[in-house]
């Protein structure tokens, strides 16, 4: 990520402590994994942004190296109109973030100062004046140098990755959703303003291009991978071939199309057409970083890339699926068997469909491998869900809780039980402002993240469980 850096100075303070406080903060920067654009002292006074000239400077700067985002900080008090003109010379639809910095020891008759406390309120007072958005630090005086500092600035990186690629995200929907899911439904043309494109694939083109040779080679080279993914020792020689060959064809179509991430028509087409399950290929896309959604779920798919660009880890979509027969504040996050196996306690294990081969018979078994069977690792999670309607616009739903071990209560498929405190005014929020039955899951907590990505530059109406 390419992050512009306003090093704001008032020629009245010290040229000495604001060029202190710039290097600390590019270093910083740059360790939290940033490559930063700033100006050259060579070409301004000290490095930093002062007059017109040098905000019109470094505002070509950034527009020229399309930066992700922009921190903006207060070296001292700062010239707010040199920081507006910076941002609006850029004229970038990138995320912001405000700060100042402290002051070097205590304040004495003579001592040198920053005065930044103050400054920072003109700076900010200027960019609301030109109309420009910007986040703030939980504390917004901060030492560059701090570890305060760096844990914001790795938020901002998270916001500013998730805010840019869900503006230019391609996601592929191949084929169509279940006919009894209204839930899946979705405005294409909406999602485009939005900044996502979607690119369909007719189910039967998935099903002629598992049958080309050229697939079948590539197929044959995913084998020793997939036996490092999980247990499939209960899959036929014929069901293997099969899933290999599904997943060979998917990768194809993503890497063809630039995807960011899918949503398939995952029953039951392609049960009786192709005789396996894509549960398996799907959680083996979502680990090499590719979304997967099931039921052609595209506001899923896209509430699942949000929460892997806000963490990095791979997410899940689960079902709201269970309460806890005997605790309220757990629920059972399932689904059939299509949760990345690298979540899982231990060894997954690809089995039939226990749903559509089990009691109502829908298929025979033979015809339902592909299903991985794990239960999710212990710890934090956070819980995101996109959605659009004529009524309420776009509007996303977030959650964080844990995953805990339930001995007393398991079940077939992927699944985890997630503890969140008073879920049941969670439950009731979801079905009051018309959230579906799939939510996206993934390891960690992302929900700060995520409310300043939607909610201040995506312009989403942003629904956060505390």
């Amino acid at each position: 990520m390419k992050l512009g850096l306003v090093p704001a100075h008032r020629g009245f303070f010290s040229g000495a402590l604001a060029v202190e406080m710039r290097d600390k903060t590019i270093a910083a920067l740059a360790a939290a994994g940033a490559e930063v654009v700033v100006p050259d002292p060579s070409r301004t006074r000290l490095g930093c942004v002062e007059s017109r000239e040098e905000a019109a400077l470094a505002g070509r700067l950034f527009r020229a190296a399309e930066v992700d985002g922009i921190v903006v900080g207060a070296m001292n008090f700062g010239d707010e109109q040199a920081a507006a003109a910076a941002l609006r010379t850029a004229d970038l639809p990138a995320p912001v973030l405000l700060f100042g910095c402290p002051e070097n020891g205590p304040l004495r008759p003579g001592a040198q100062r920053r005065d930044a406390f103050c400054g920072l309120l003109s700076i900010a007072a200027a960019l609301r004046q030109v109309g420009v958005e910007y986040s703030l630090p939980r504390q917004p005086i901060l030492d560059p140098a701090s570890a305060e500092f760096a844990a914001e600035a790795a938020q901002f990186l998270g916001v500013c990755r998730t805010v840019q690629s869900l503006r230019r995200a391609r996601y592929g929907q191949i084929g169509a959703r279940p006919d009894a899911f209204w839930t899946c439904r979705f405005d294409e043309a909406a999602l485009q303003r939005l900044g996502p494109t979607t690119v369909t694939l007719d189910l039967s083109e998935l099903l002629l291009a598992v049958r080309e040779e050229g697939i079948r080679e590539e197929a044959g080279a995913l084998a020793a991978s997939m036996d490092r993914s999980a247990d499939l020792s209960q899959v036929a020689a014929e069901s293997r071939s099969r899933l290999a060959a599904l997943e060979a064809a998917l990768r194809r179509f993503v890497r063809e199309q630039q995807l960011d991430a899918v949503a398939i028509q995952c029953w039951t087409s392609l049960q009786r057409n192709l005789g396996v399950c894509s549960c398996f290929a799907m959680s083996r896309l979502a680990d090499d970083g590719i979304p997967a959604a099931c039921e052609a779920d595209v506001l899923g798919a896209l509430s699942m890339h949000a929460l892997q660009l806000a963490g990095t880890r791979p997410a899940a979509l689960a079902d709201w699926n269970n309460l806890h027969h005997a605790d309220q504040d757990l629920v059972n996050l399932w689904h059939c068997g299509v949760f990345p196996a690298s979540w899982a306690k231990r060894r997954p294990i690809v089995g039939p469909h226990e749903i559509l081969s089990g009691p109502a018979a829908i298929l025979p078994a033979d015809q339902t491998q592909g299903v991985i069977n794990l239960e999710l690792a212990d710890g934090p999670v956070t819980l995101c869900r996109v959605a659009h309607d004529a009524e309420n616009g776009w509007q996303v739903v977030l959650a964080e809780g844990v995953i805990e071990e339930r001995p007393e209560s398991t079940t077939f498929g992927s699944y985890g039980w997630c503890r969140i405190p008073r879920l049941r005014e969670l439950y009731r929020e979801v079905l009051l402002r018309h959230f579906p039955h799939h939510v996206a899951a993934a390891p960690g907590r992302h929900a700060d993240v995520l409310s300043e990505a939607f909610g201040r530059y995506l312009g989403f109406k942003v629904h956060r469980h505390a």
